[in-house]
């Protein structure tokens, strides 16, 4: 109780002591009234009210007892005629008391124990926990302190001036002049000293260093820096000017250090920042006195010794742990992005100069570091640790920073940004590549070589360095191009799998791509495809596995003990990656890398042509050991991989970027000189096909179509096609066909004339393409806005030129016409009468394949234009293209699936049976029975017959499925999974109207999805569970309401024991969307209708 009656009394003694109810910087209460003398009489007034209180108040004996004890100790403590100070000390002294009373309570307080029948309850306070209004008086009892015995005493430029803050503490500037008072240093002491020791008490420290915290710091770095000699002093004995001894100095100097440790660091950055900048703010005077006159004098400079004090100070907050955090967060929230949020914080993310110009601050090696290296090993990694904060709000300006400086970093420093932030960067990415030194062998399979969470952290940070900040330099792309291998393979998984990687990873590749230098561009597209070079790759022993978050993750490969197997995954995974590599080749859009591609891909085919007969017998005659010739089978091995993924790679261009390829005359001459050289090398080994031929002669009527006038050509063009000259002339001078010979000749005459001399061969080819290319245009497209197959273009088509023209006319090559009068050969055209219709019908089982394929596209062209002969024979027309989808080219079955179904869109009732029945292999009795392929190619022409038809396929919904529940039950595998993707597909153009069959559906889904032995089949039926659900939204409930639960016990049972990872992914997104579901239907969303209702 003592202790309680003491602490009761000092907040007393200060409240008496200050004036009931007065608090600074207020508008009310006697001292704001007072001026100038009236001040020093109200505060001697205010003491002596206080001595006489202590002298008479017997509750007060405790506190008088404390005060008397401190009085003894302290030695500063000296009775004088200097009102302000005495003042002060007389609040400092009750500080004190306050102080040691708090801490007494504290040490003796044992708190009861908890009752646990009111556990819920709050616990009860401490003794030497302040109310509200004791605080008030605390805060401003120490604002007193710090305006009278602390401020006054700082030297022009150190910290922010009494004037610029209330008019009370103006007053009081006045009042307490340091040049009118004695001893100002060694007060000065006296102050900072005492405030130190109440700032180390857990409730007072936190009440002082909240809002004096820089005027403390202030103080201390006067006290502990300031040079003992000035700019225009004479120069004087420390002792002299500064009042205090060298050890007192240091001390100040320590504890400057310790304050600053233990003190919120951005507060602590944020007001060294304040110290240090008062040379450059501008004289804006704050509180009441803002309305004041213009005339009034602004901030004074600070001094050089402070900002250089500040600076270095400055500097060891950031190589502190967390220091780079500090020092942004110190800076931003100044500008209104505190804790709190609000209006100022989103105001402050929008503010992208600010997050520049700590960027710029970062980046520069201050001059207090021992070396740049020194400074950059100590900030790049905290810089890193930016990119990874989480907040919302936070992480848009911590990322800007961390974006930039990274970037200016790698501009002014590319070896140390390369070294400590570049590398730790991609590191994640490069740990488990195949040039990596790692030992995996011992490690069981399954085994997780790297978290979710790291490898999605690398990426993330990768694109928001790169792609976000967008500042490719040389030391960026070097970089990023070691570990584009591995990025290439994460994304190539993500396109197989639902993983939000798939999209950082795609923007990476595609600003690499477009960033880089085009021969730079290109050898990674050739390390990519494998044609050329070795790019780091993921290690052999390794494999991405999808994470239960979205995510991937790293983890050891199972052996696979059968080498056809083994063989089979390697093949696939080779075909897979190319494919994607077309993919991403076509997303450039704004640059000439595709065609600049596709021409070095046709140029690797050069040799290929010239190579005539095999040489493996030849060499392998010239072995002389075993082990030579396994070396040259090795070599012919890798040999013939090489032109195998060209030929690839080359049909896959002309199929997927065939309308985007070429972007400039250049590329097209490049183009036509590529296929000149094969042909002529071709020649010379007499290997010259027909394709081949095709192929030149389209190249040749490309040129013709250049110099009809198709495009604006100029001076400059002219001089590319110059190129051409010498192949024209050796083409004209080998070439068998006397046509070939004369056009080559012709060509060369009006390339070498720029175009004044053309010859008719030269005009009529031209003219030949550009009507073909004006016919076909609209030919062979699917109704209904479905795109037709790249197989239905001509195989030896060349890819239209995106250059300036001022008519329709392309280079659209592969039409009937140009070939046939380069050729001589004749095909058939759309036409009309029964004889030329039989013709076409026998042209179908030609054995030539590219015949075969045109024939089957003139008479799918033939029905979409509602040809009378054509639709009489419709029966026959069906039956051809039924028999050819039996056919194993690509080419020719795509034609057949396209012809099957333009016709089904004319006569829906006679072509479905007949595909419904072919689909459901017959008995061999009644017709032979398909194989798993044709009835593979039956069902993707029934799914394009039914996109077709769109809502008109109603009427033969139950047939269609039951037709793929009978084929989820049939012995292939491969069969079965497709019947289930037809099936979901089938359920999305119905629109999910099953009605009585939803019950057959269901029961089939289930017991594929728990006895199918195999996988694919496995994830398949999970996955129509995932459309169904998705597609019937909050319909569900009501179409699956008799069978929602038998679906979702499916899933739970998938969840728990499916060892299929992909299969188990599948059934947690259904399960997600069914959770949504109930959730909607259980949990409705409130609406507010208002519903007006006239009464008869």
């Amino acid at each position: 109780m003592a202790g309680s009656a003491a602490l009761k009394g000092a907040v007393e003694a200060l409240d008496l002591l200050l004036g009931r109810g007065v608090v600074a910087g207020t508008d009310a209460g006697p001292l704001q009234a007072t001026k100038h003398a009236d001040l020093l009489e109200s505060l001697r007034c205010n003491m002596a009210v206080l001595e006489e209180k202590l002298a008479q108040e017997p509750q007060w004996d405790e506190l008088r007892r404390h005060r008397g004890q401190i009085i003894k100790q302290a030695q500063w403590f000296v009775p004088c005629s200097d009102v302000p100070w005495s003042f002060t000390s007389q609040i400092l002294l009750l500080l004190l008391c306050l102080k040691e009373c708090m801490a007494l309570l504290a040490a003796t307080y044992q708190p009861p124990p908890l009752n646990p029948k009111t556990a819920e309850a709050a616990p009860p306070l401490s003794p030497d926990t302040l109310s509200i209004a004791q605080e008030k008086t605390v805060q401003a009892a120490l604002q007193f302190v710090v305006m009278l015995g602390l401020c006054p005493y700082l030297l022009p430029g150190v910290g922010l001036p009494l004037r610029c803050r209330t008019e009370f503490s103006a007053l009081v500037q006045v009042v307490a002049s340091p040049s009118c008072l004695p001893g100002a240093t060694r007060k000065l002491y006296t102050t900072c000293t005492i405030l130190l020791q109440i700032s180390w008490h857990p409730t007072l420290g936190s009440l002082l260093l909240a809002r004096h915290l820089g005027d403390l710091l202030a103080g201390l770095c006067q006290l502990g820096f300031c040079p003992a000699r000035r700019k225009g002093e004479q120069a004087k004995s420390q002792k002299e000017l500064m009042g205090l001894a060298e050890e007192e100095r240091s001390g100040c100097r320590e504890a400057l250090r310790g304050l600053l440790d233990r003190v919120y660091q951005p507060l602590a950055v944020q007001e060294l920042l304040l110290l240090q900048g008062g040379s450059k703010q501008a004289p804006q005077p704050q509180g009441p006195r803002s309305g004041g006159s213009e005339s009034e004098p602004g901030l004074a400079p600070a001094p050089a010794w402070l900002r250089r004090l500040c600076g270095q100070l400055l500097s060891e907050r950031l190589g502190r742990p967390g220091g780079v955090q500090a020092v942004v967060r110190g800076i931003l929230e100044g500008a209104g992005a505190g804790p709190a949020g609000g209006s100022a914080a989103e105001a402050a993310a929008s503010d992208w100069q600010k997050c520049d110009a700590v960027a710029r601050i970062l980046s520069s090696c201050p001059q207090q570091s021992l070396s740049p290296e020194d400074y950059f090993r100590q900030l790049c990694p905290q810089l890193l640790q930016l990119l990874l904060i989480q907040d919302k709000l936070a992480a848009r300006q911590f990322q800007r920073v961390a974006t930039t400086t990274i970037l200016a970093v790698a501009w002014q420093h590319p070896q140390l940004a390369e070294k400590y932030l570049l590398r730790p960067m991609l590191e994640p990415l490069l740990r488990y590549s195949d040039m990596a030194e790692v030992s995996l062998e011992g490690l069981p399979a399954g085994t997780e070589l790297m978290k979710e969470e790291e490898l999605s952290s690398c990426v993330e940070n990768v694109f928001k360095v790169y792609v976000v900040g967008n500042e490719p330099s040389a030391v960026l792309l070097d970089s990023l191009q070691m570990a584009l291998g591995v990025l290439f393979s994460l994304w190539c998984f993500t396109k197989q799998n639902v993983s939000y990687l798939r999209t950082p990873c795609q923007a990476i590749l595609l600003w690499f791509l477009e960033k880089s230098k085009g021969e730079t561009a290109l050898s990674t597209l050739e390390g990519l495809s494998g044609l050329r070079g070795a790019t780091p790759s993921l290690h052999p022993l390794c494999q991405f596995q999808a994470a239960s978050e979205g995510g991937v993750r790293i983890t050891v490969r199972a052996a696979v003990s059968d080498e056809e197997e083994a063989l089979y995954q390697k093949v696939s995974s080779e075909q897979w990656q190319l494919e994607q590599l077309v993919v991403l080749v076509a997303q450039c859009q704004h640059s000439s890398l595709a065609g600049d591609f596709f021409n070095r891909c046709l140029k690797e085919l050069t040799p290929l042509a010239g190579q005539g007969a095999s040489p493996v017998e030849s060499s392998l005659r010239s072995c002389q050991g075993s082990a030579d010739l396994e070396q040259c089978c090795g070599q012919h091995n890798e040999q013939q991989e090489r032109q195998l993924r060209v030929l690839q790679l080359v049909a896959l261009l002309c199929s997927s970027v065939t309308d985007t390829l070429f972007t400039s005359i250049v590329q097209v001459v490049e183009f036509v000189a590529a296929t000149l050289q094969r042909a002529c090398a071709g020649l010379v080994c007499s290997s010259e096909t027909t394709v081949e031929s095709q192929t030149l002669s389209m190249a040749m009527g490309l040129v013709a179509v250049l110099l009809g006038g198709a495009v604006q050509l100029q001076s400059a063009d002219f001089a590319t096609l110059k190129q051409l000259v010498p192949l024209l002339e050796e083409v004209s001078r080998v070439y068998p066909e006397p046509v070939i010979q004369e056009l080559a000749a012709d060509l060369r005459i009006a390339i070498c004339t720029h175009g004044a001399f053309a010859a008719e061969v030269v005009q009529s080819a031209a003219q030949s393409v550009s009507d073909s290319a004006r016919k076909s245009g609209p030919a062979g497209k699917a109704r209904d806005g479905v795109s037709p197959d790249p197989a239905e273009d001509s195989q030896d088509e060349v890819p239209q030129p995106r250059v300036s023209t001022d008519s329709n006319s392309t280079a659209d090559g592969g039409s009937a016409t140009v070939k046939g009068h380069l050729t001589g050969k004749p095909v058939a055209g759309p036409c009309s009468s029964s004889q030329d219709l039989q013709e076409l019908l026998l042209s179908a089982y030609d054995p030539d394949i590219p015949a075969r394929a045109a024939t089957l596209r003139t008479l799918s062209h033939l029905i979409e234009q509602r040809d009378p002969a054509a639709l009489a024979v419709q029966k026959k027309l069906l039956e051809v293209f039924v028999e050819n989808l039996e056919h194993e080219d690509s080419f020719v079955y795509l034609s057949a699936i396209q012809g099957v179904a333009l016709l089904s869109d004319t006569f829906p009732e006679q072509v479905l049976p007949s595909l419904l029945d072919q689909y459901g292999s017959p008995q061999p009795a009644t017709r032979r029975v398909q194989t798993v392929e044709t009835r593979m190619k039956v069902g993707e022409a029934l799914m394009r017959t039914t996109r077709a038809l769109g809502d008109m396929v109603f009427p033969h919904r139950d047939d269609l499925i039951h037709a793929f529940l009978r084929g989820a039950r049939d012995p292939d595998s491969t069969l079965r999974a497709s019947s289930l993707s037809n099936l979901g597909e089938l359920c999305q153009i119905l629109h999910f109207q099953l009605s009585a069959v939803v019950h057959e559906v269901a029961s089939c889904l289930t017991a594929v999805a728990k006895t199918d032995p195999e996988a694919e089949v496995r994830r398949a039926a999970i996955h129509v569970v995932v459309l169904l659900l998705r597609g019937l939204s909050e319909k569900a409930t009501e179409v699956l309401q008799d069978v929602l639960l038998d679906l979702y016990r499916l899933l739970k049972s998938v969840v728990l024991s499916e060892q299929d990872e992909v299969t188990v992914l599948h059934a947690q997104l259904a399960l997600e969307e069914l959770d949504g579901i109930m959730r909607d239907f259980l949990f409705p969303r409130q609406t507010f209708e208002k519903k007006i209702v006239v009464l008869p």
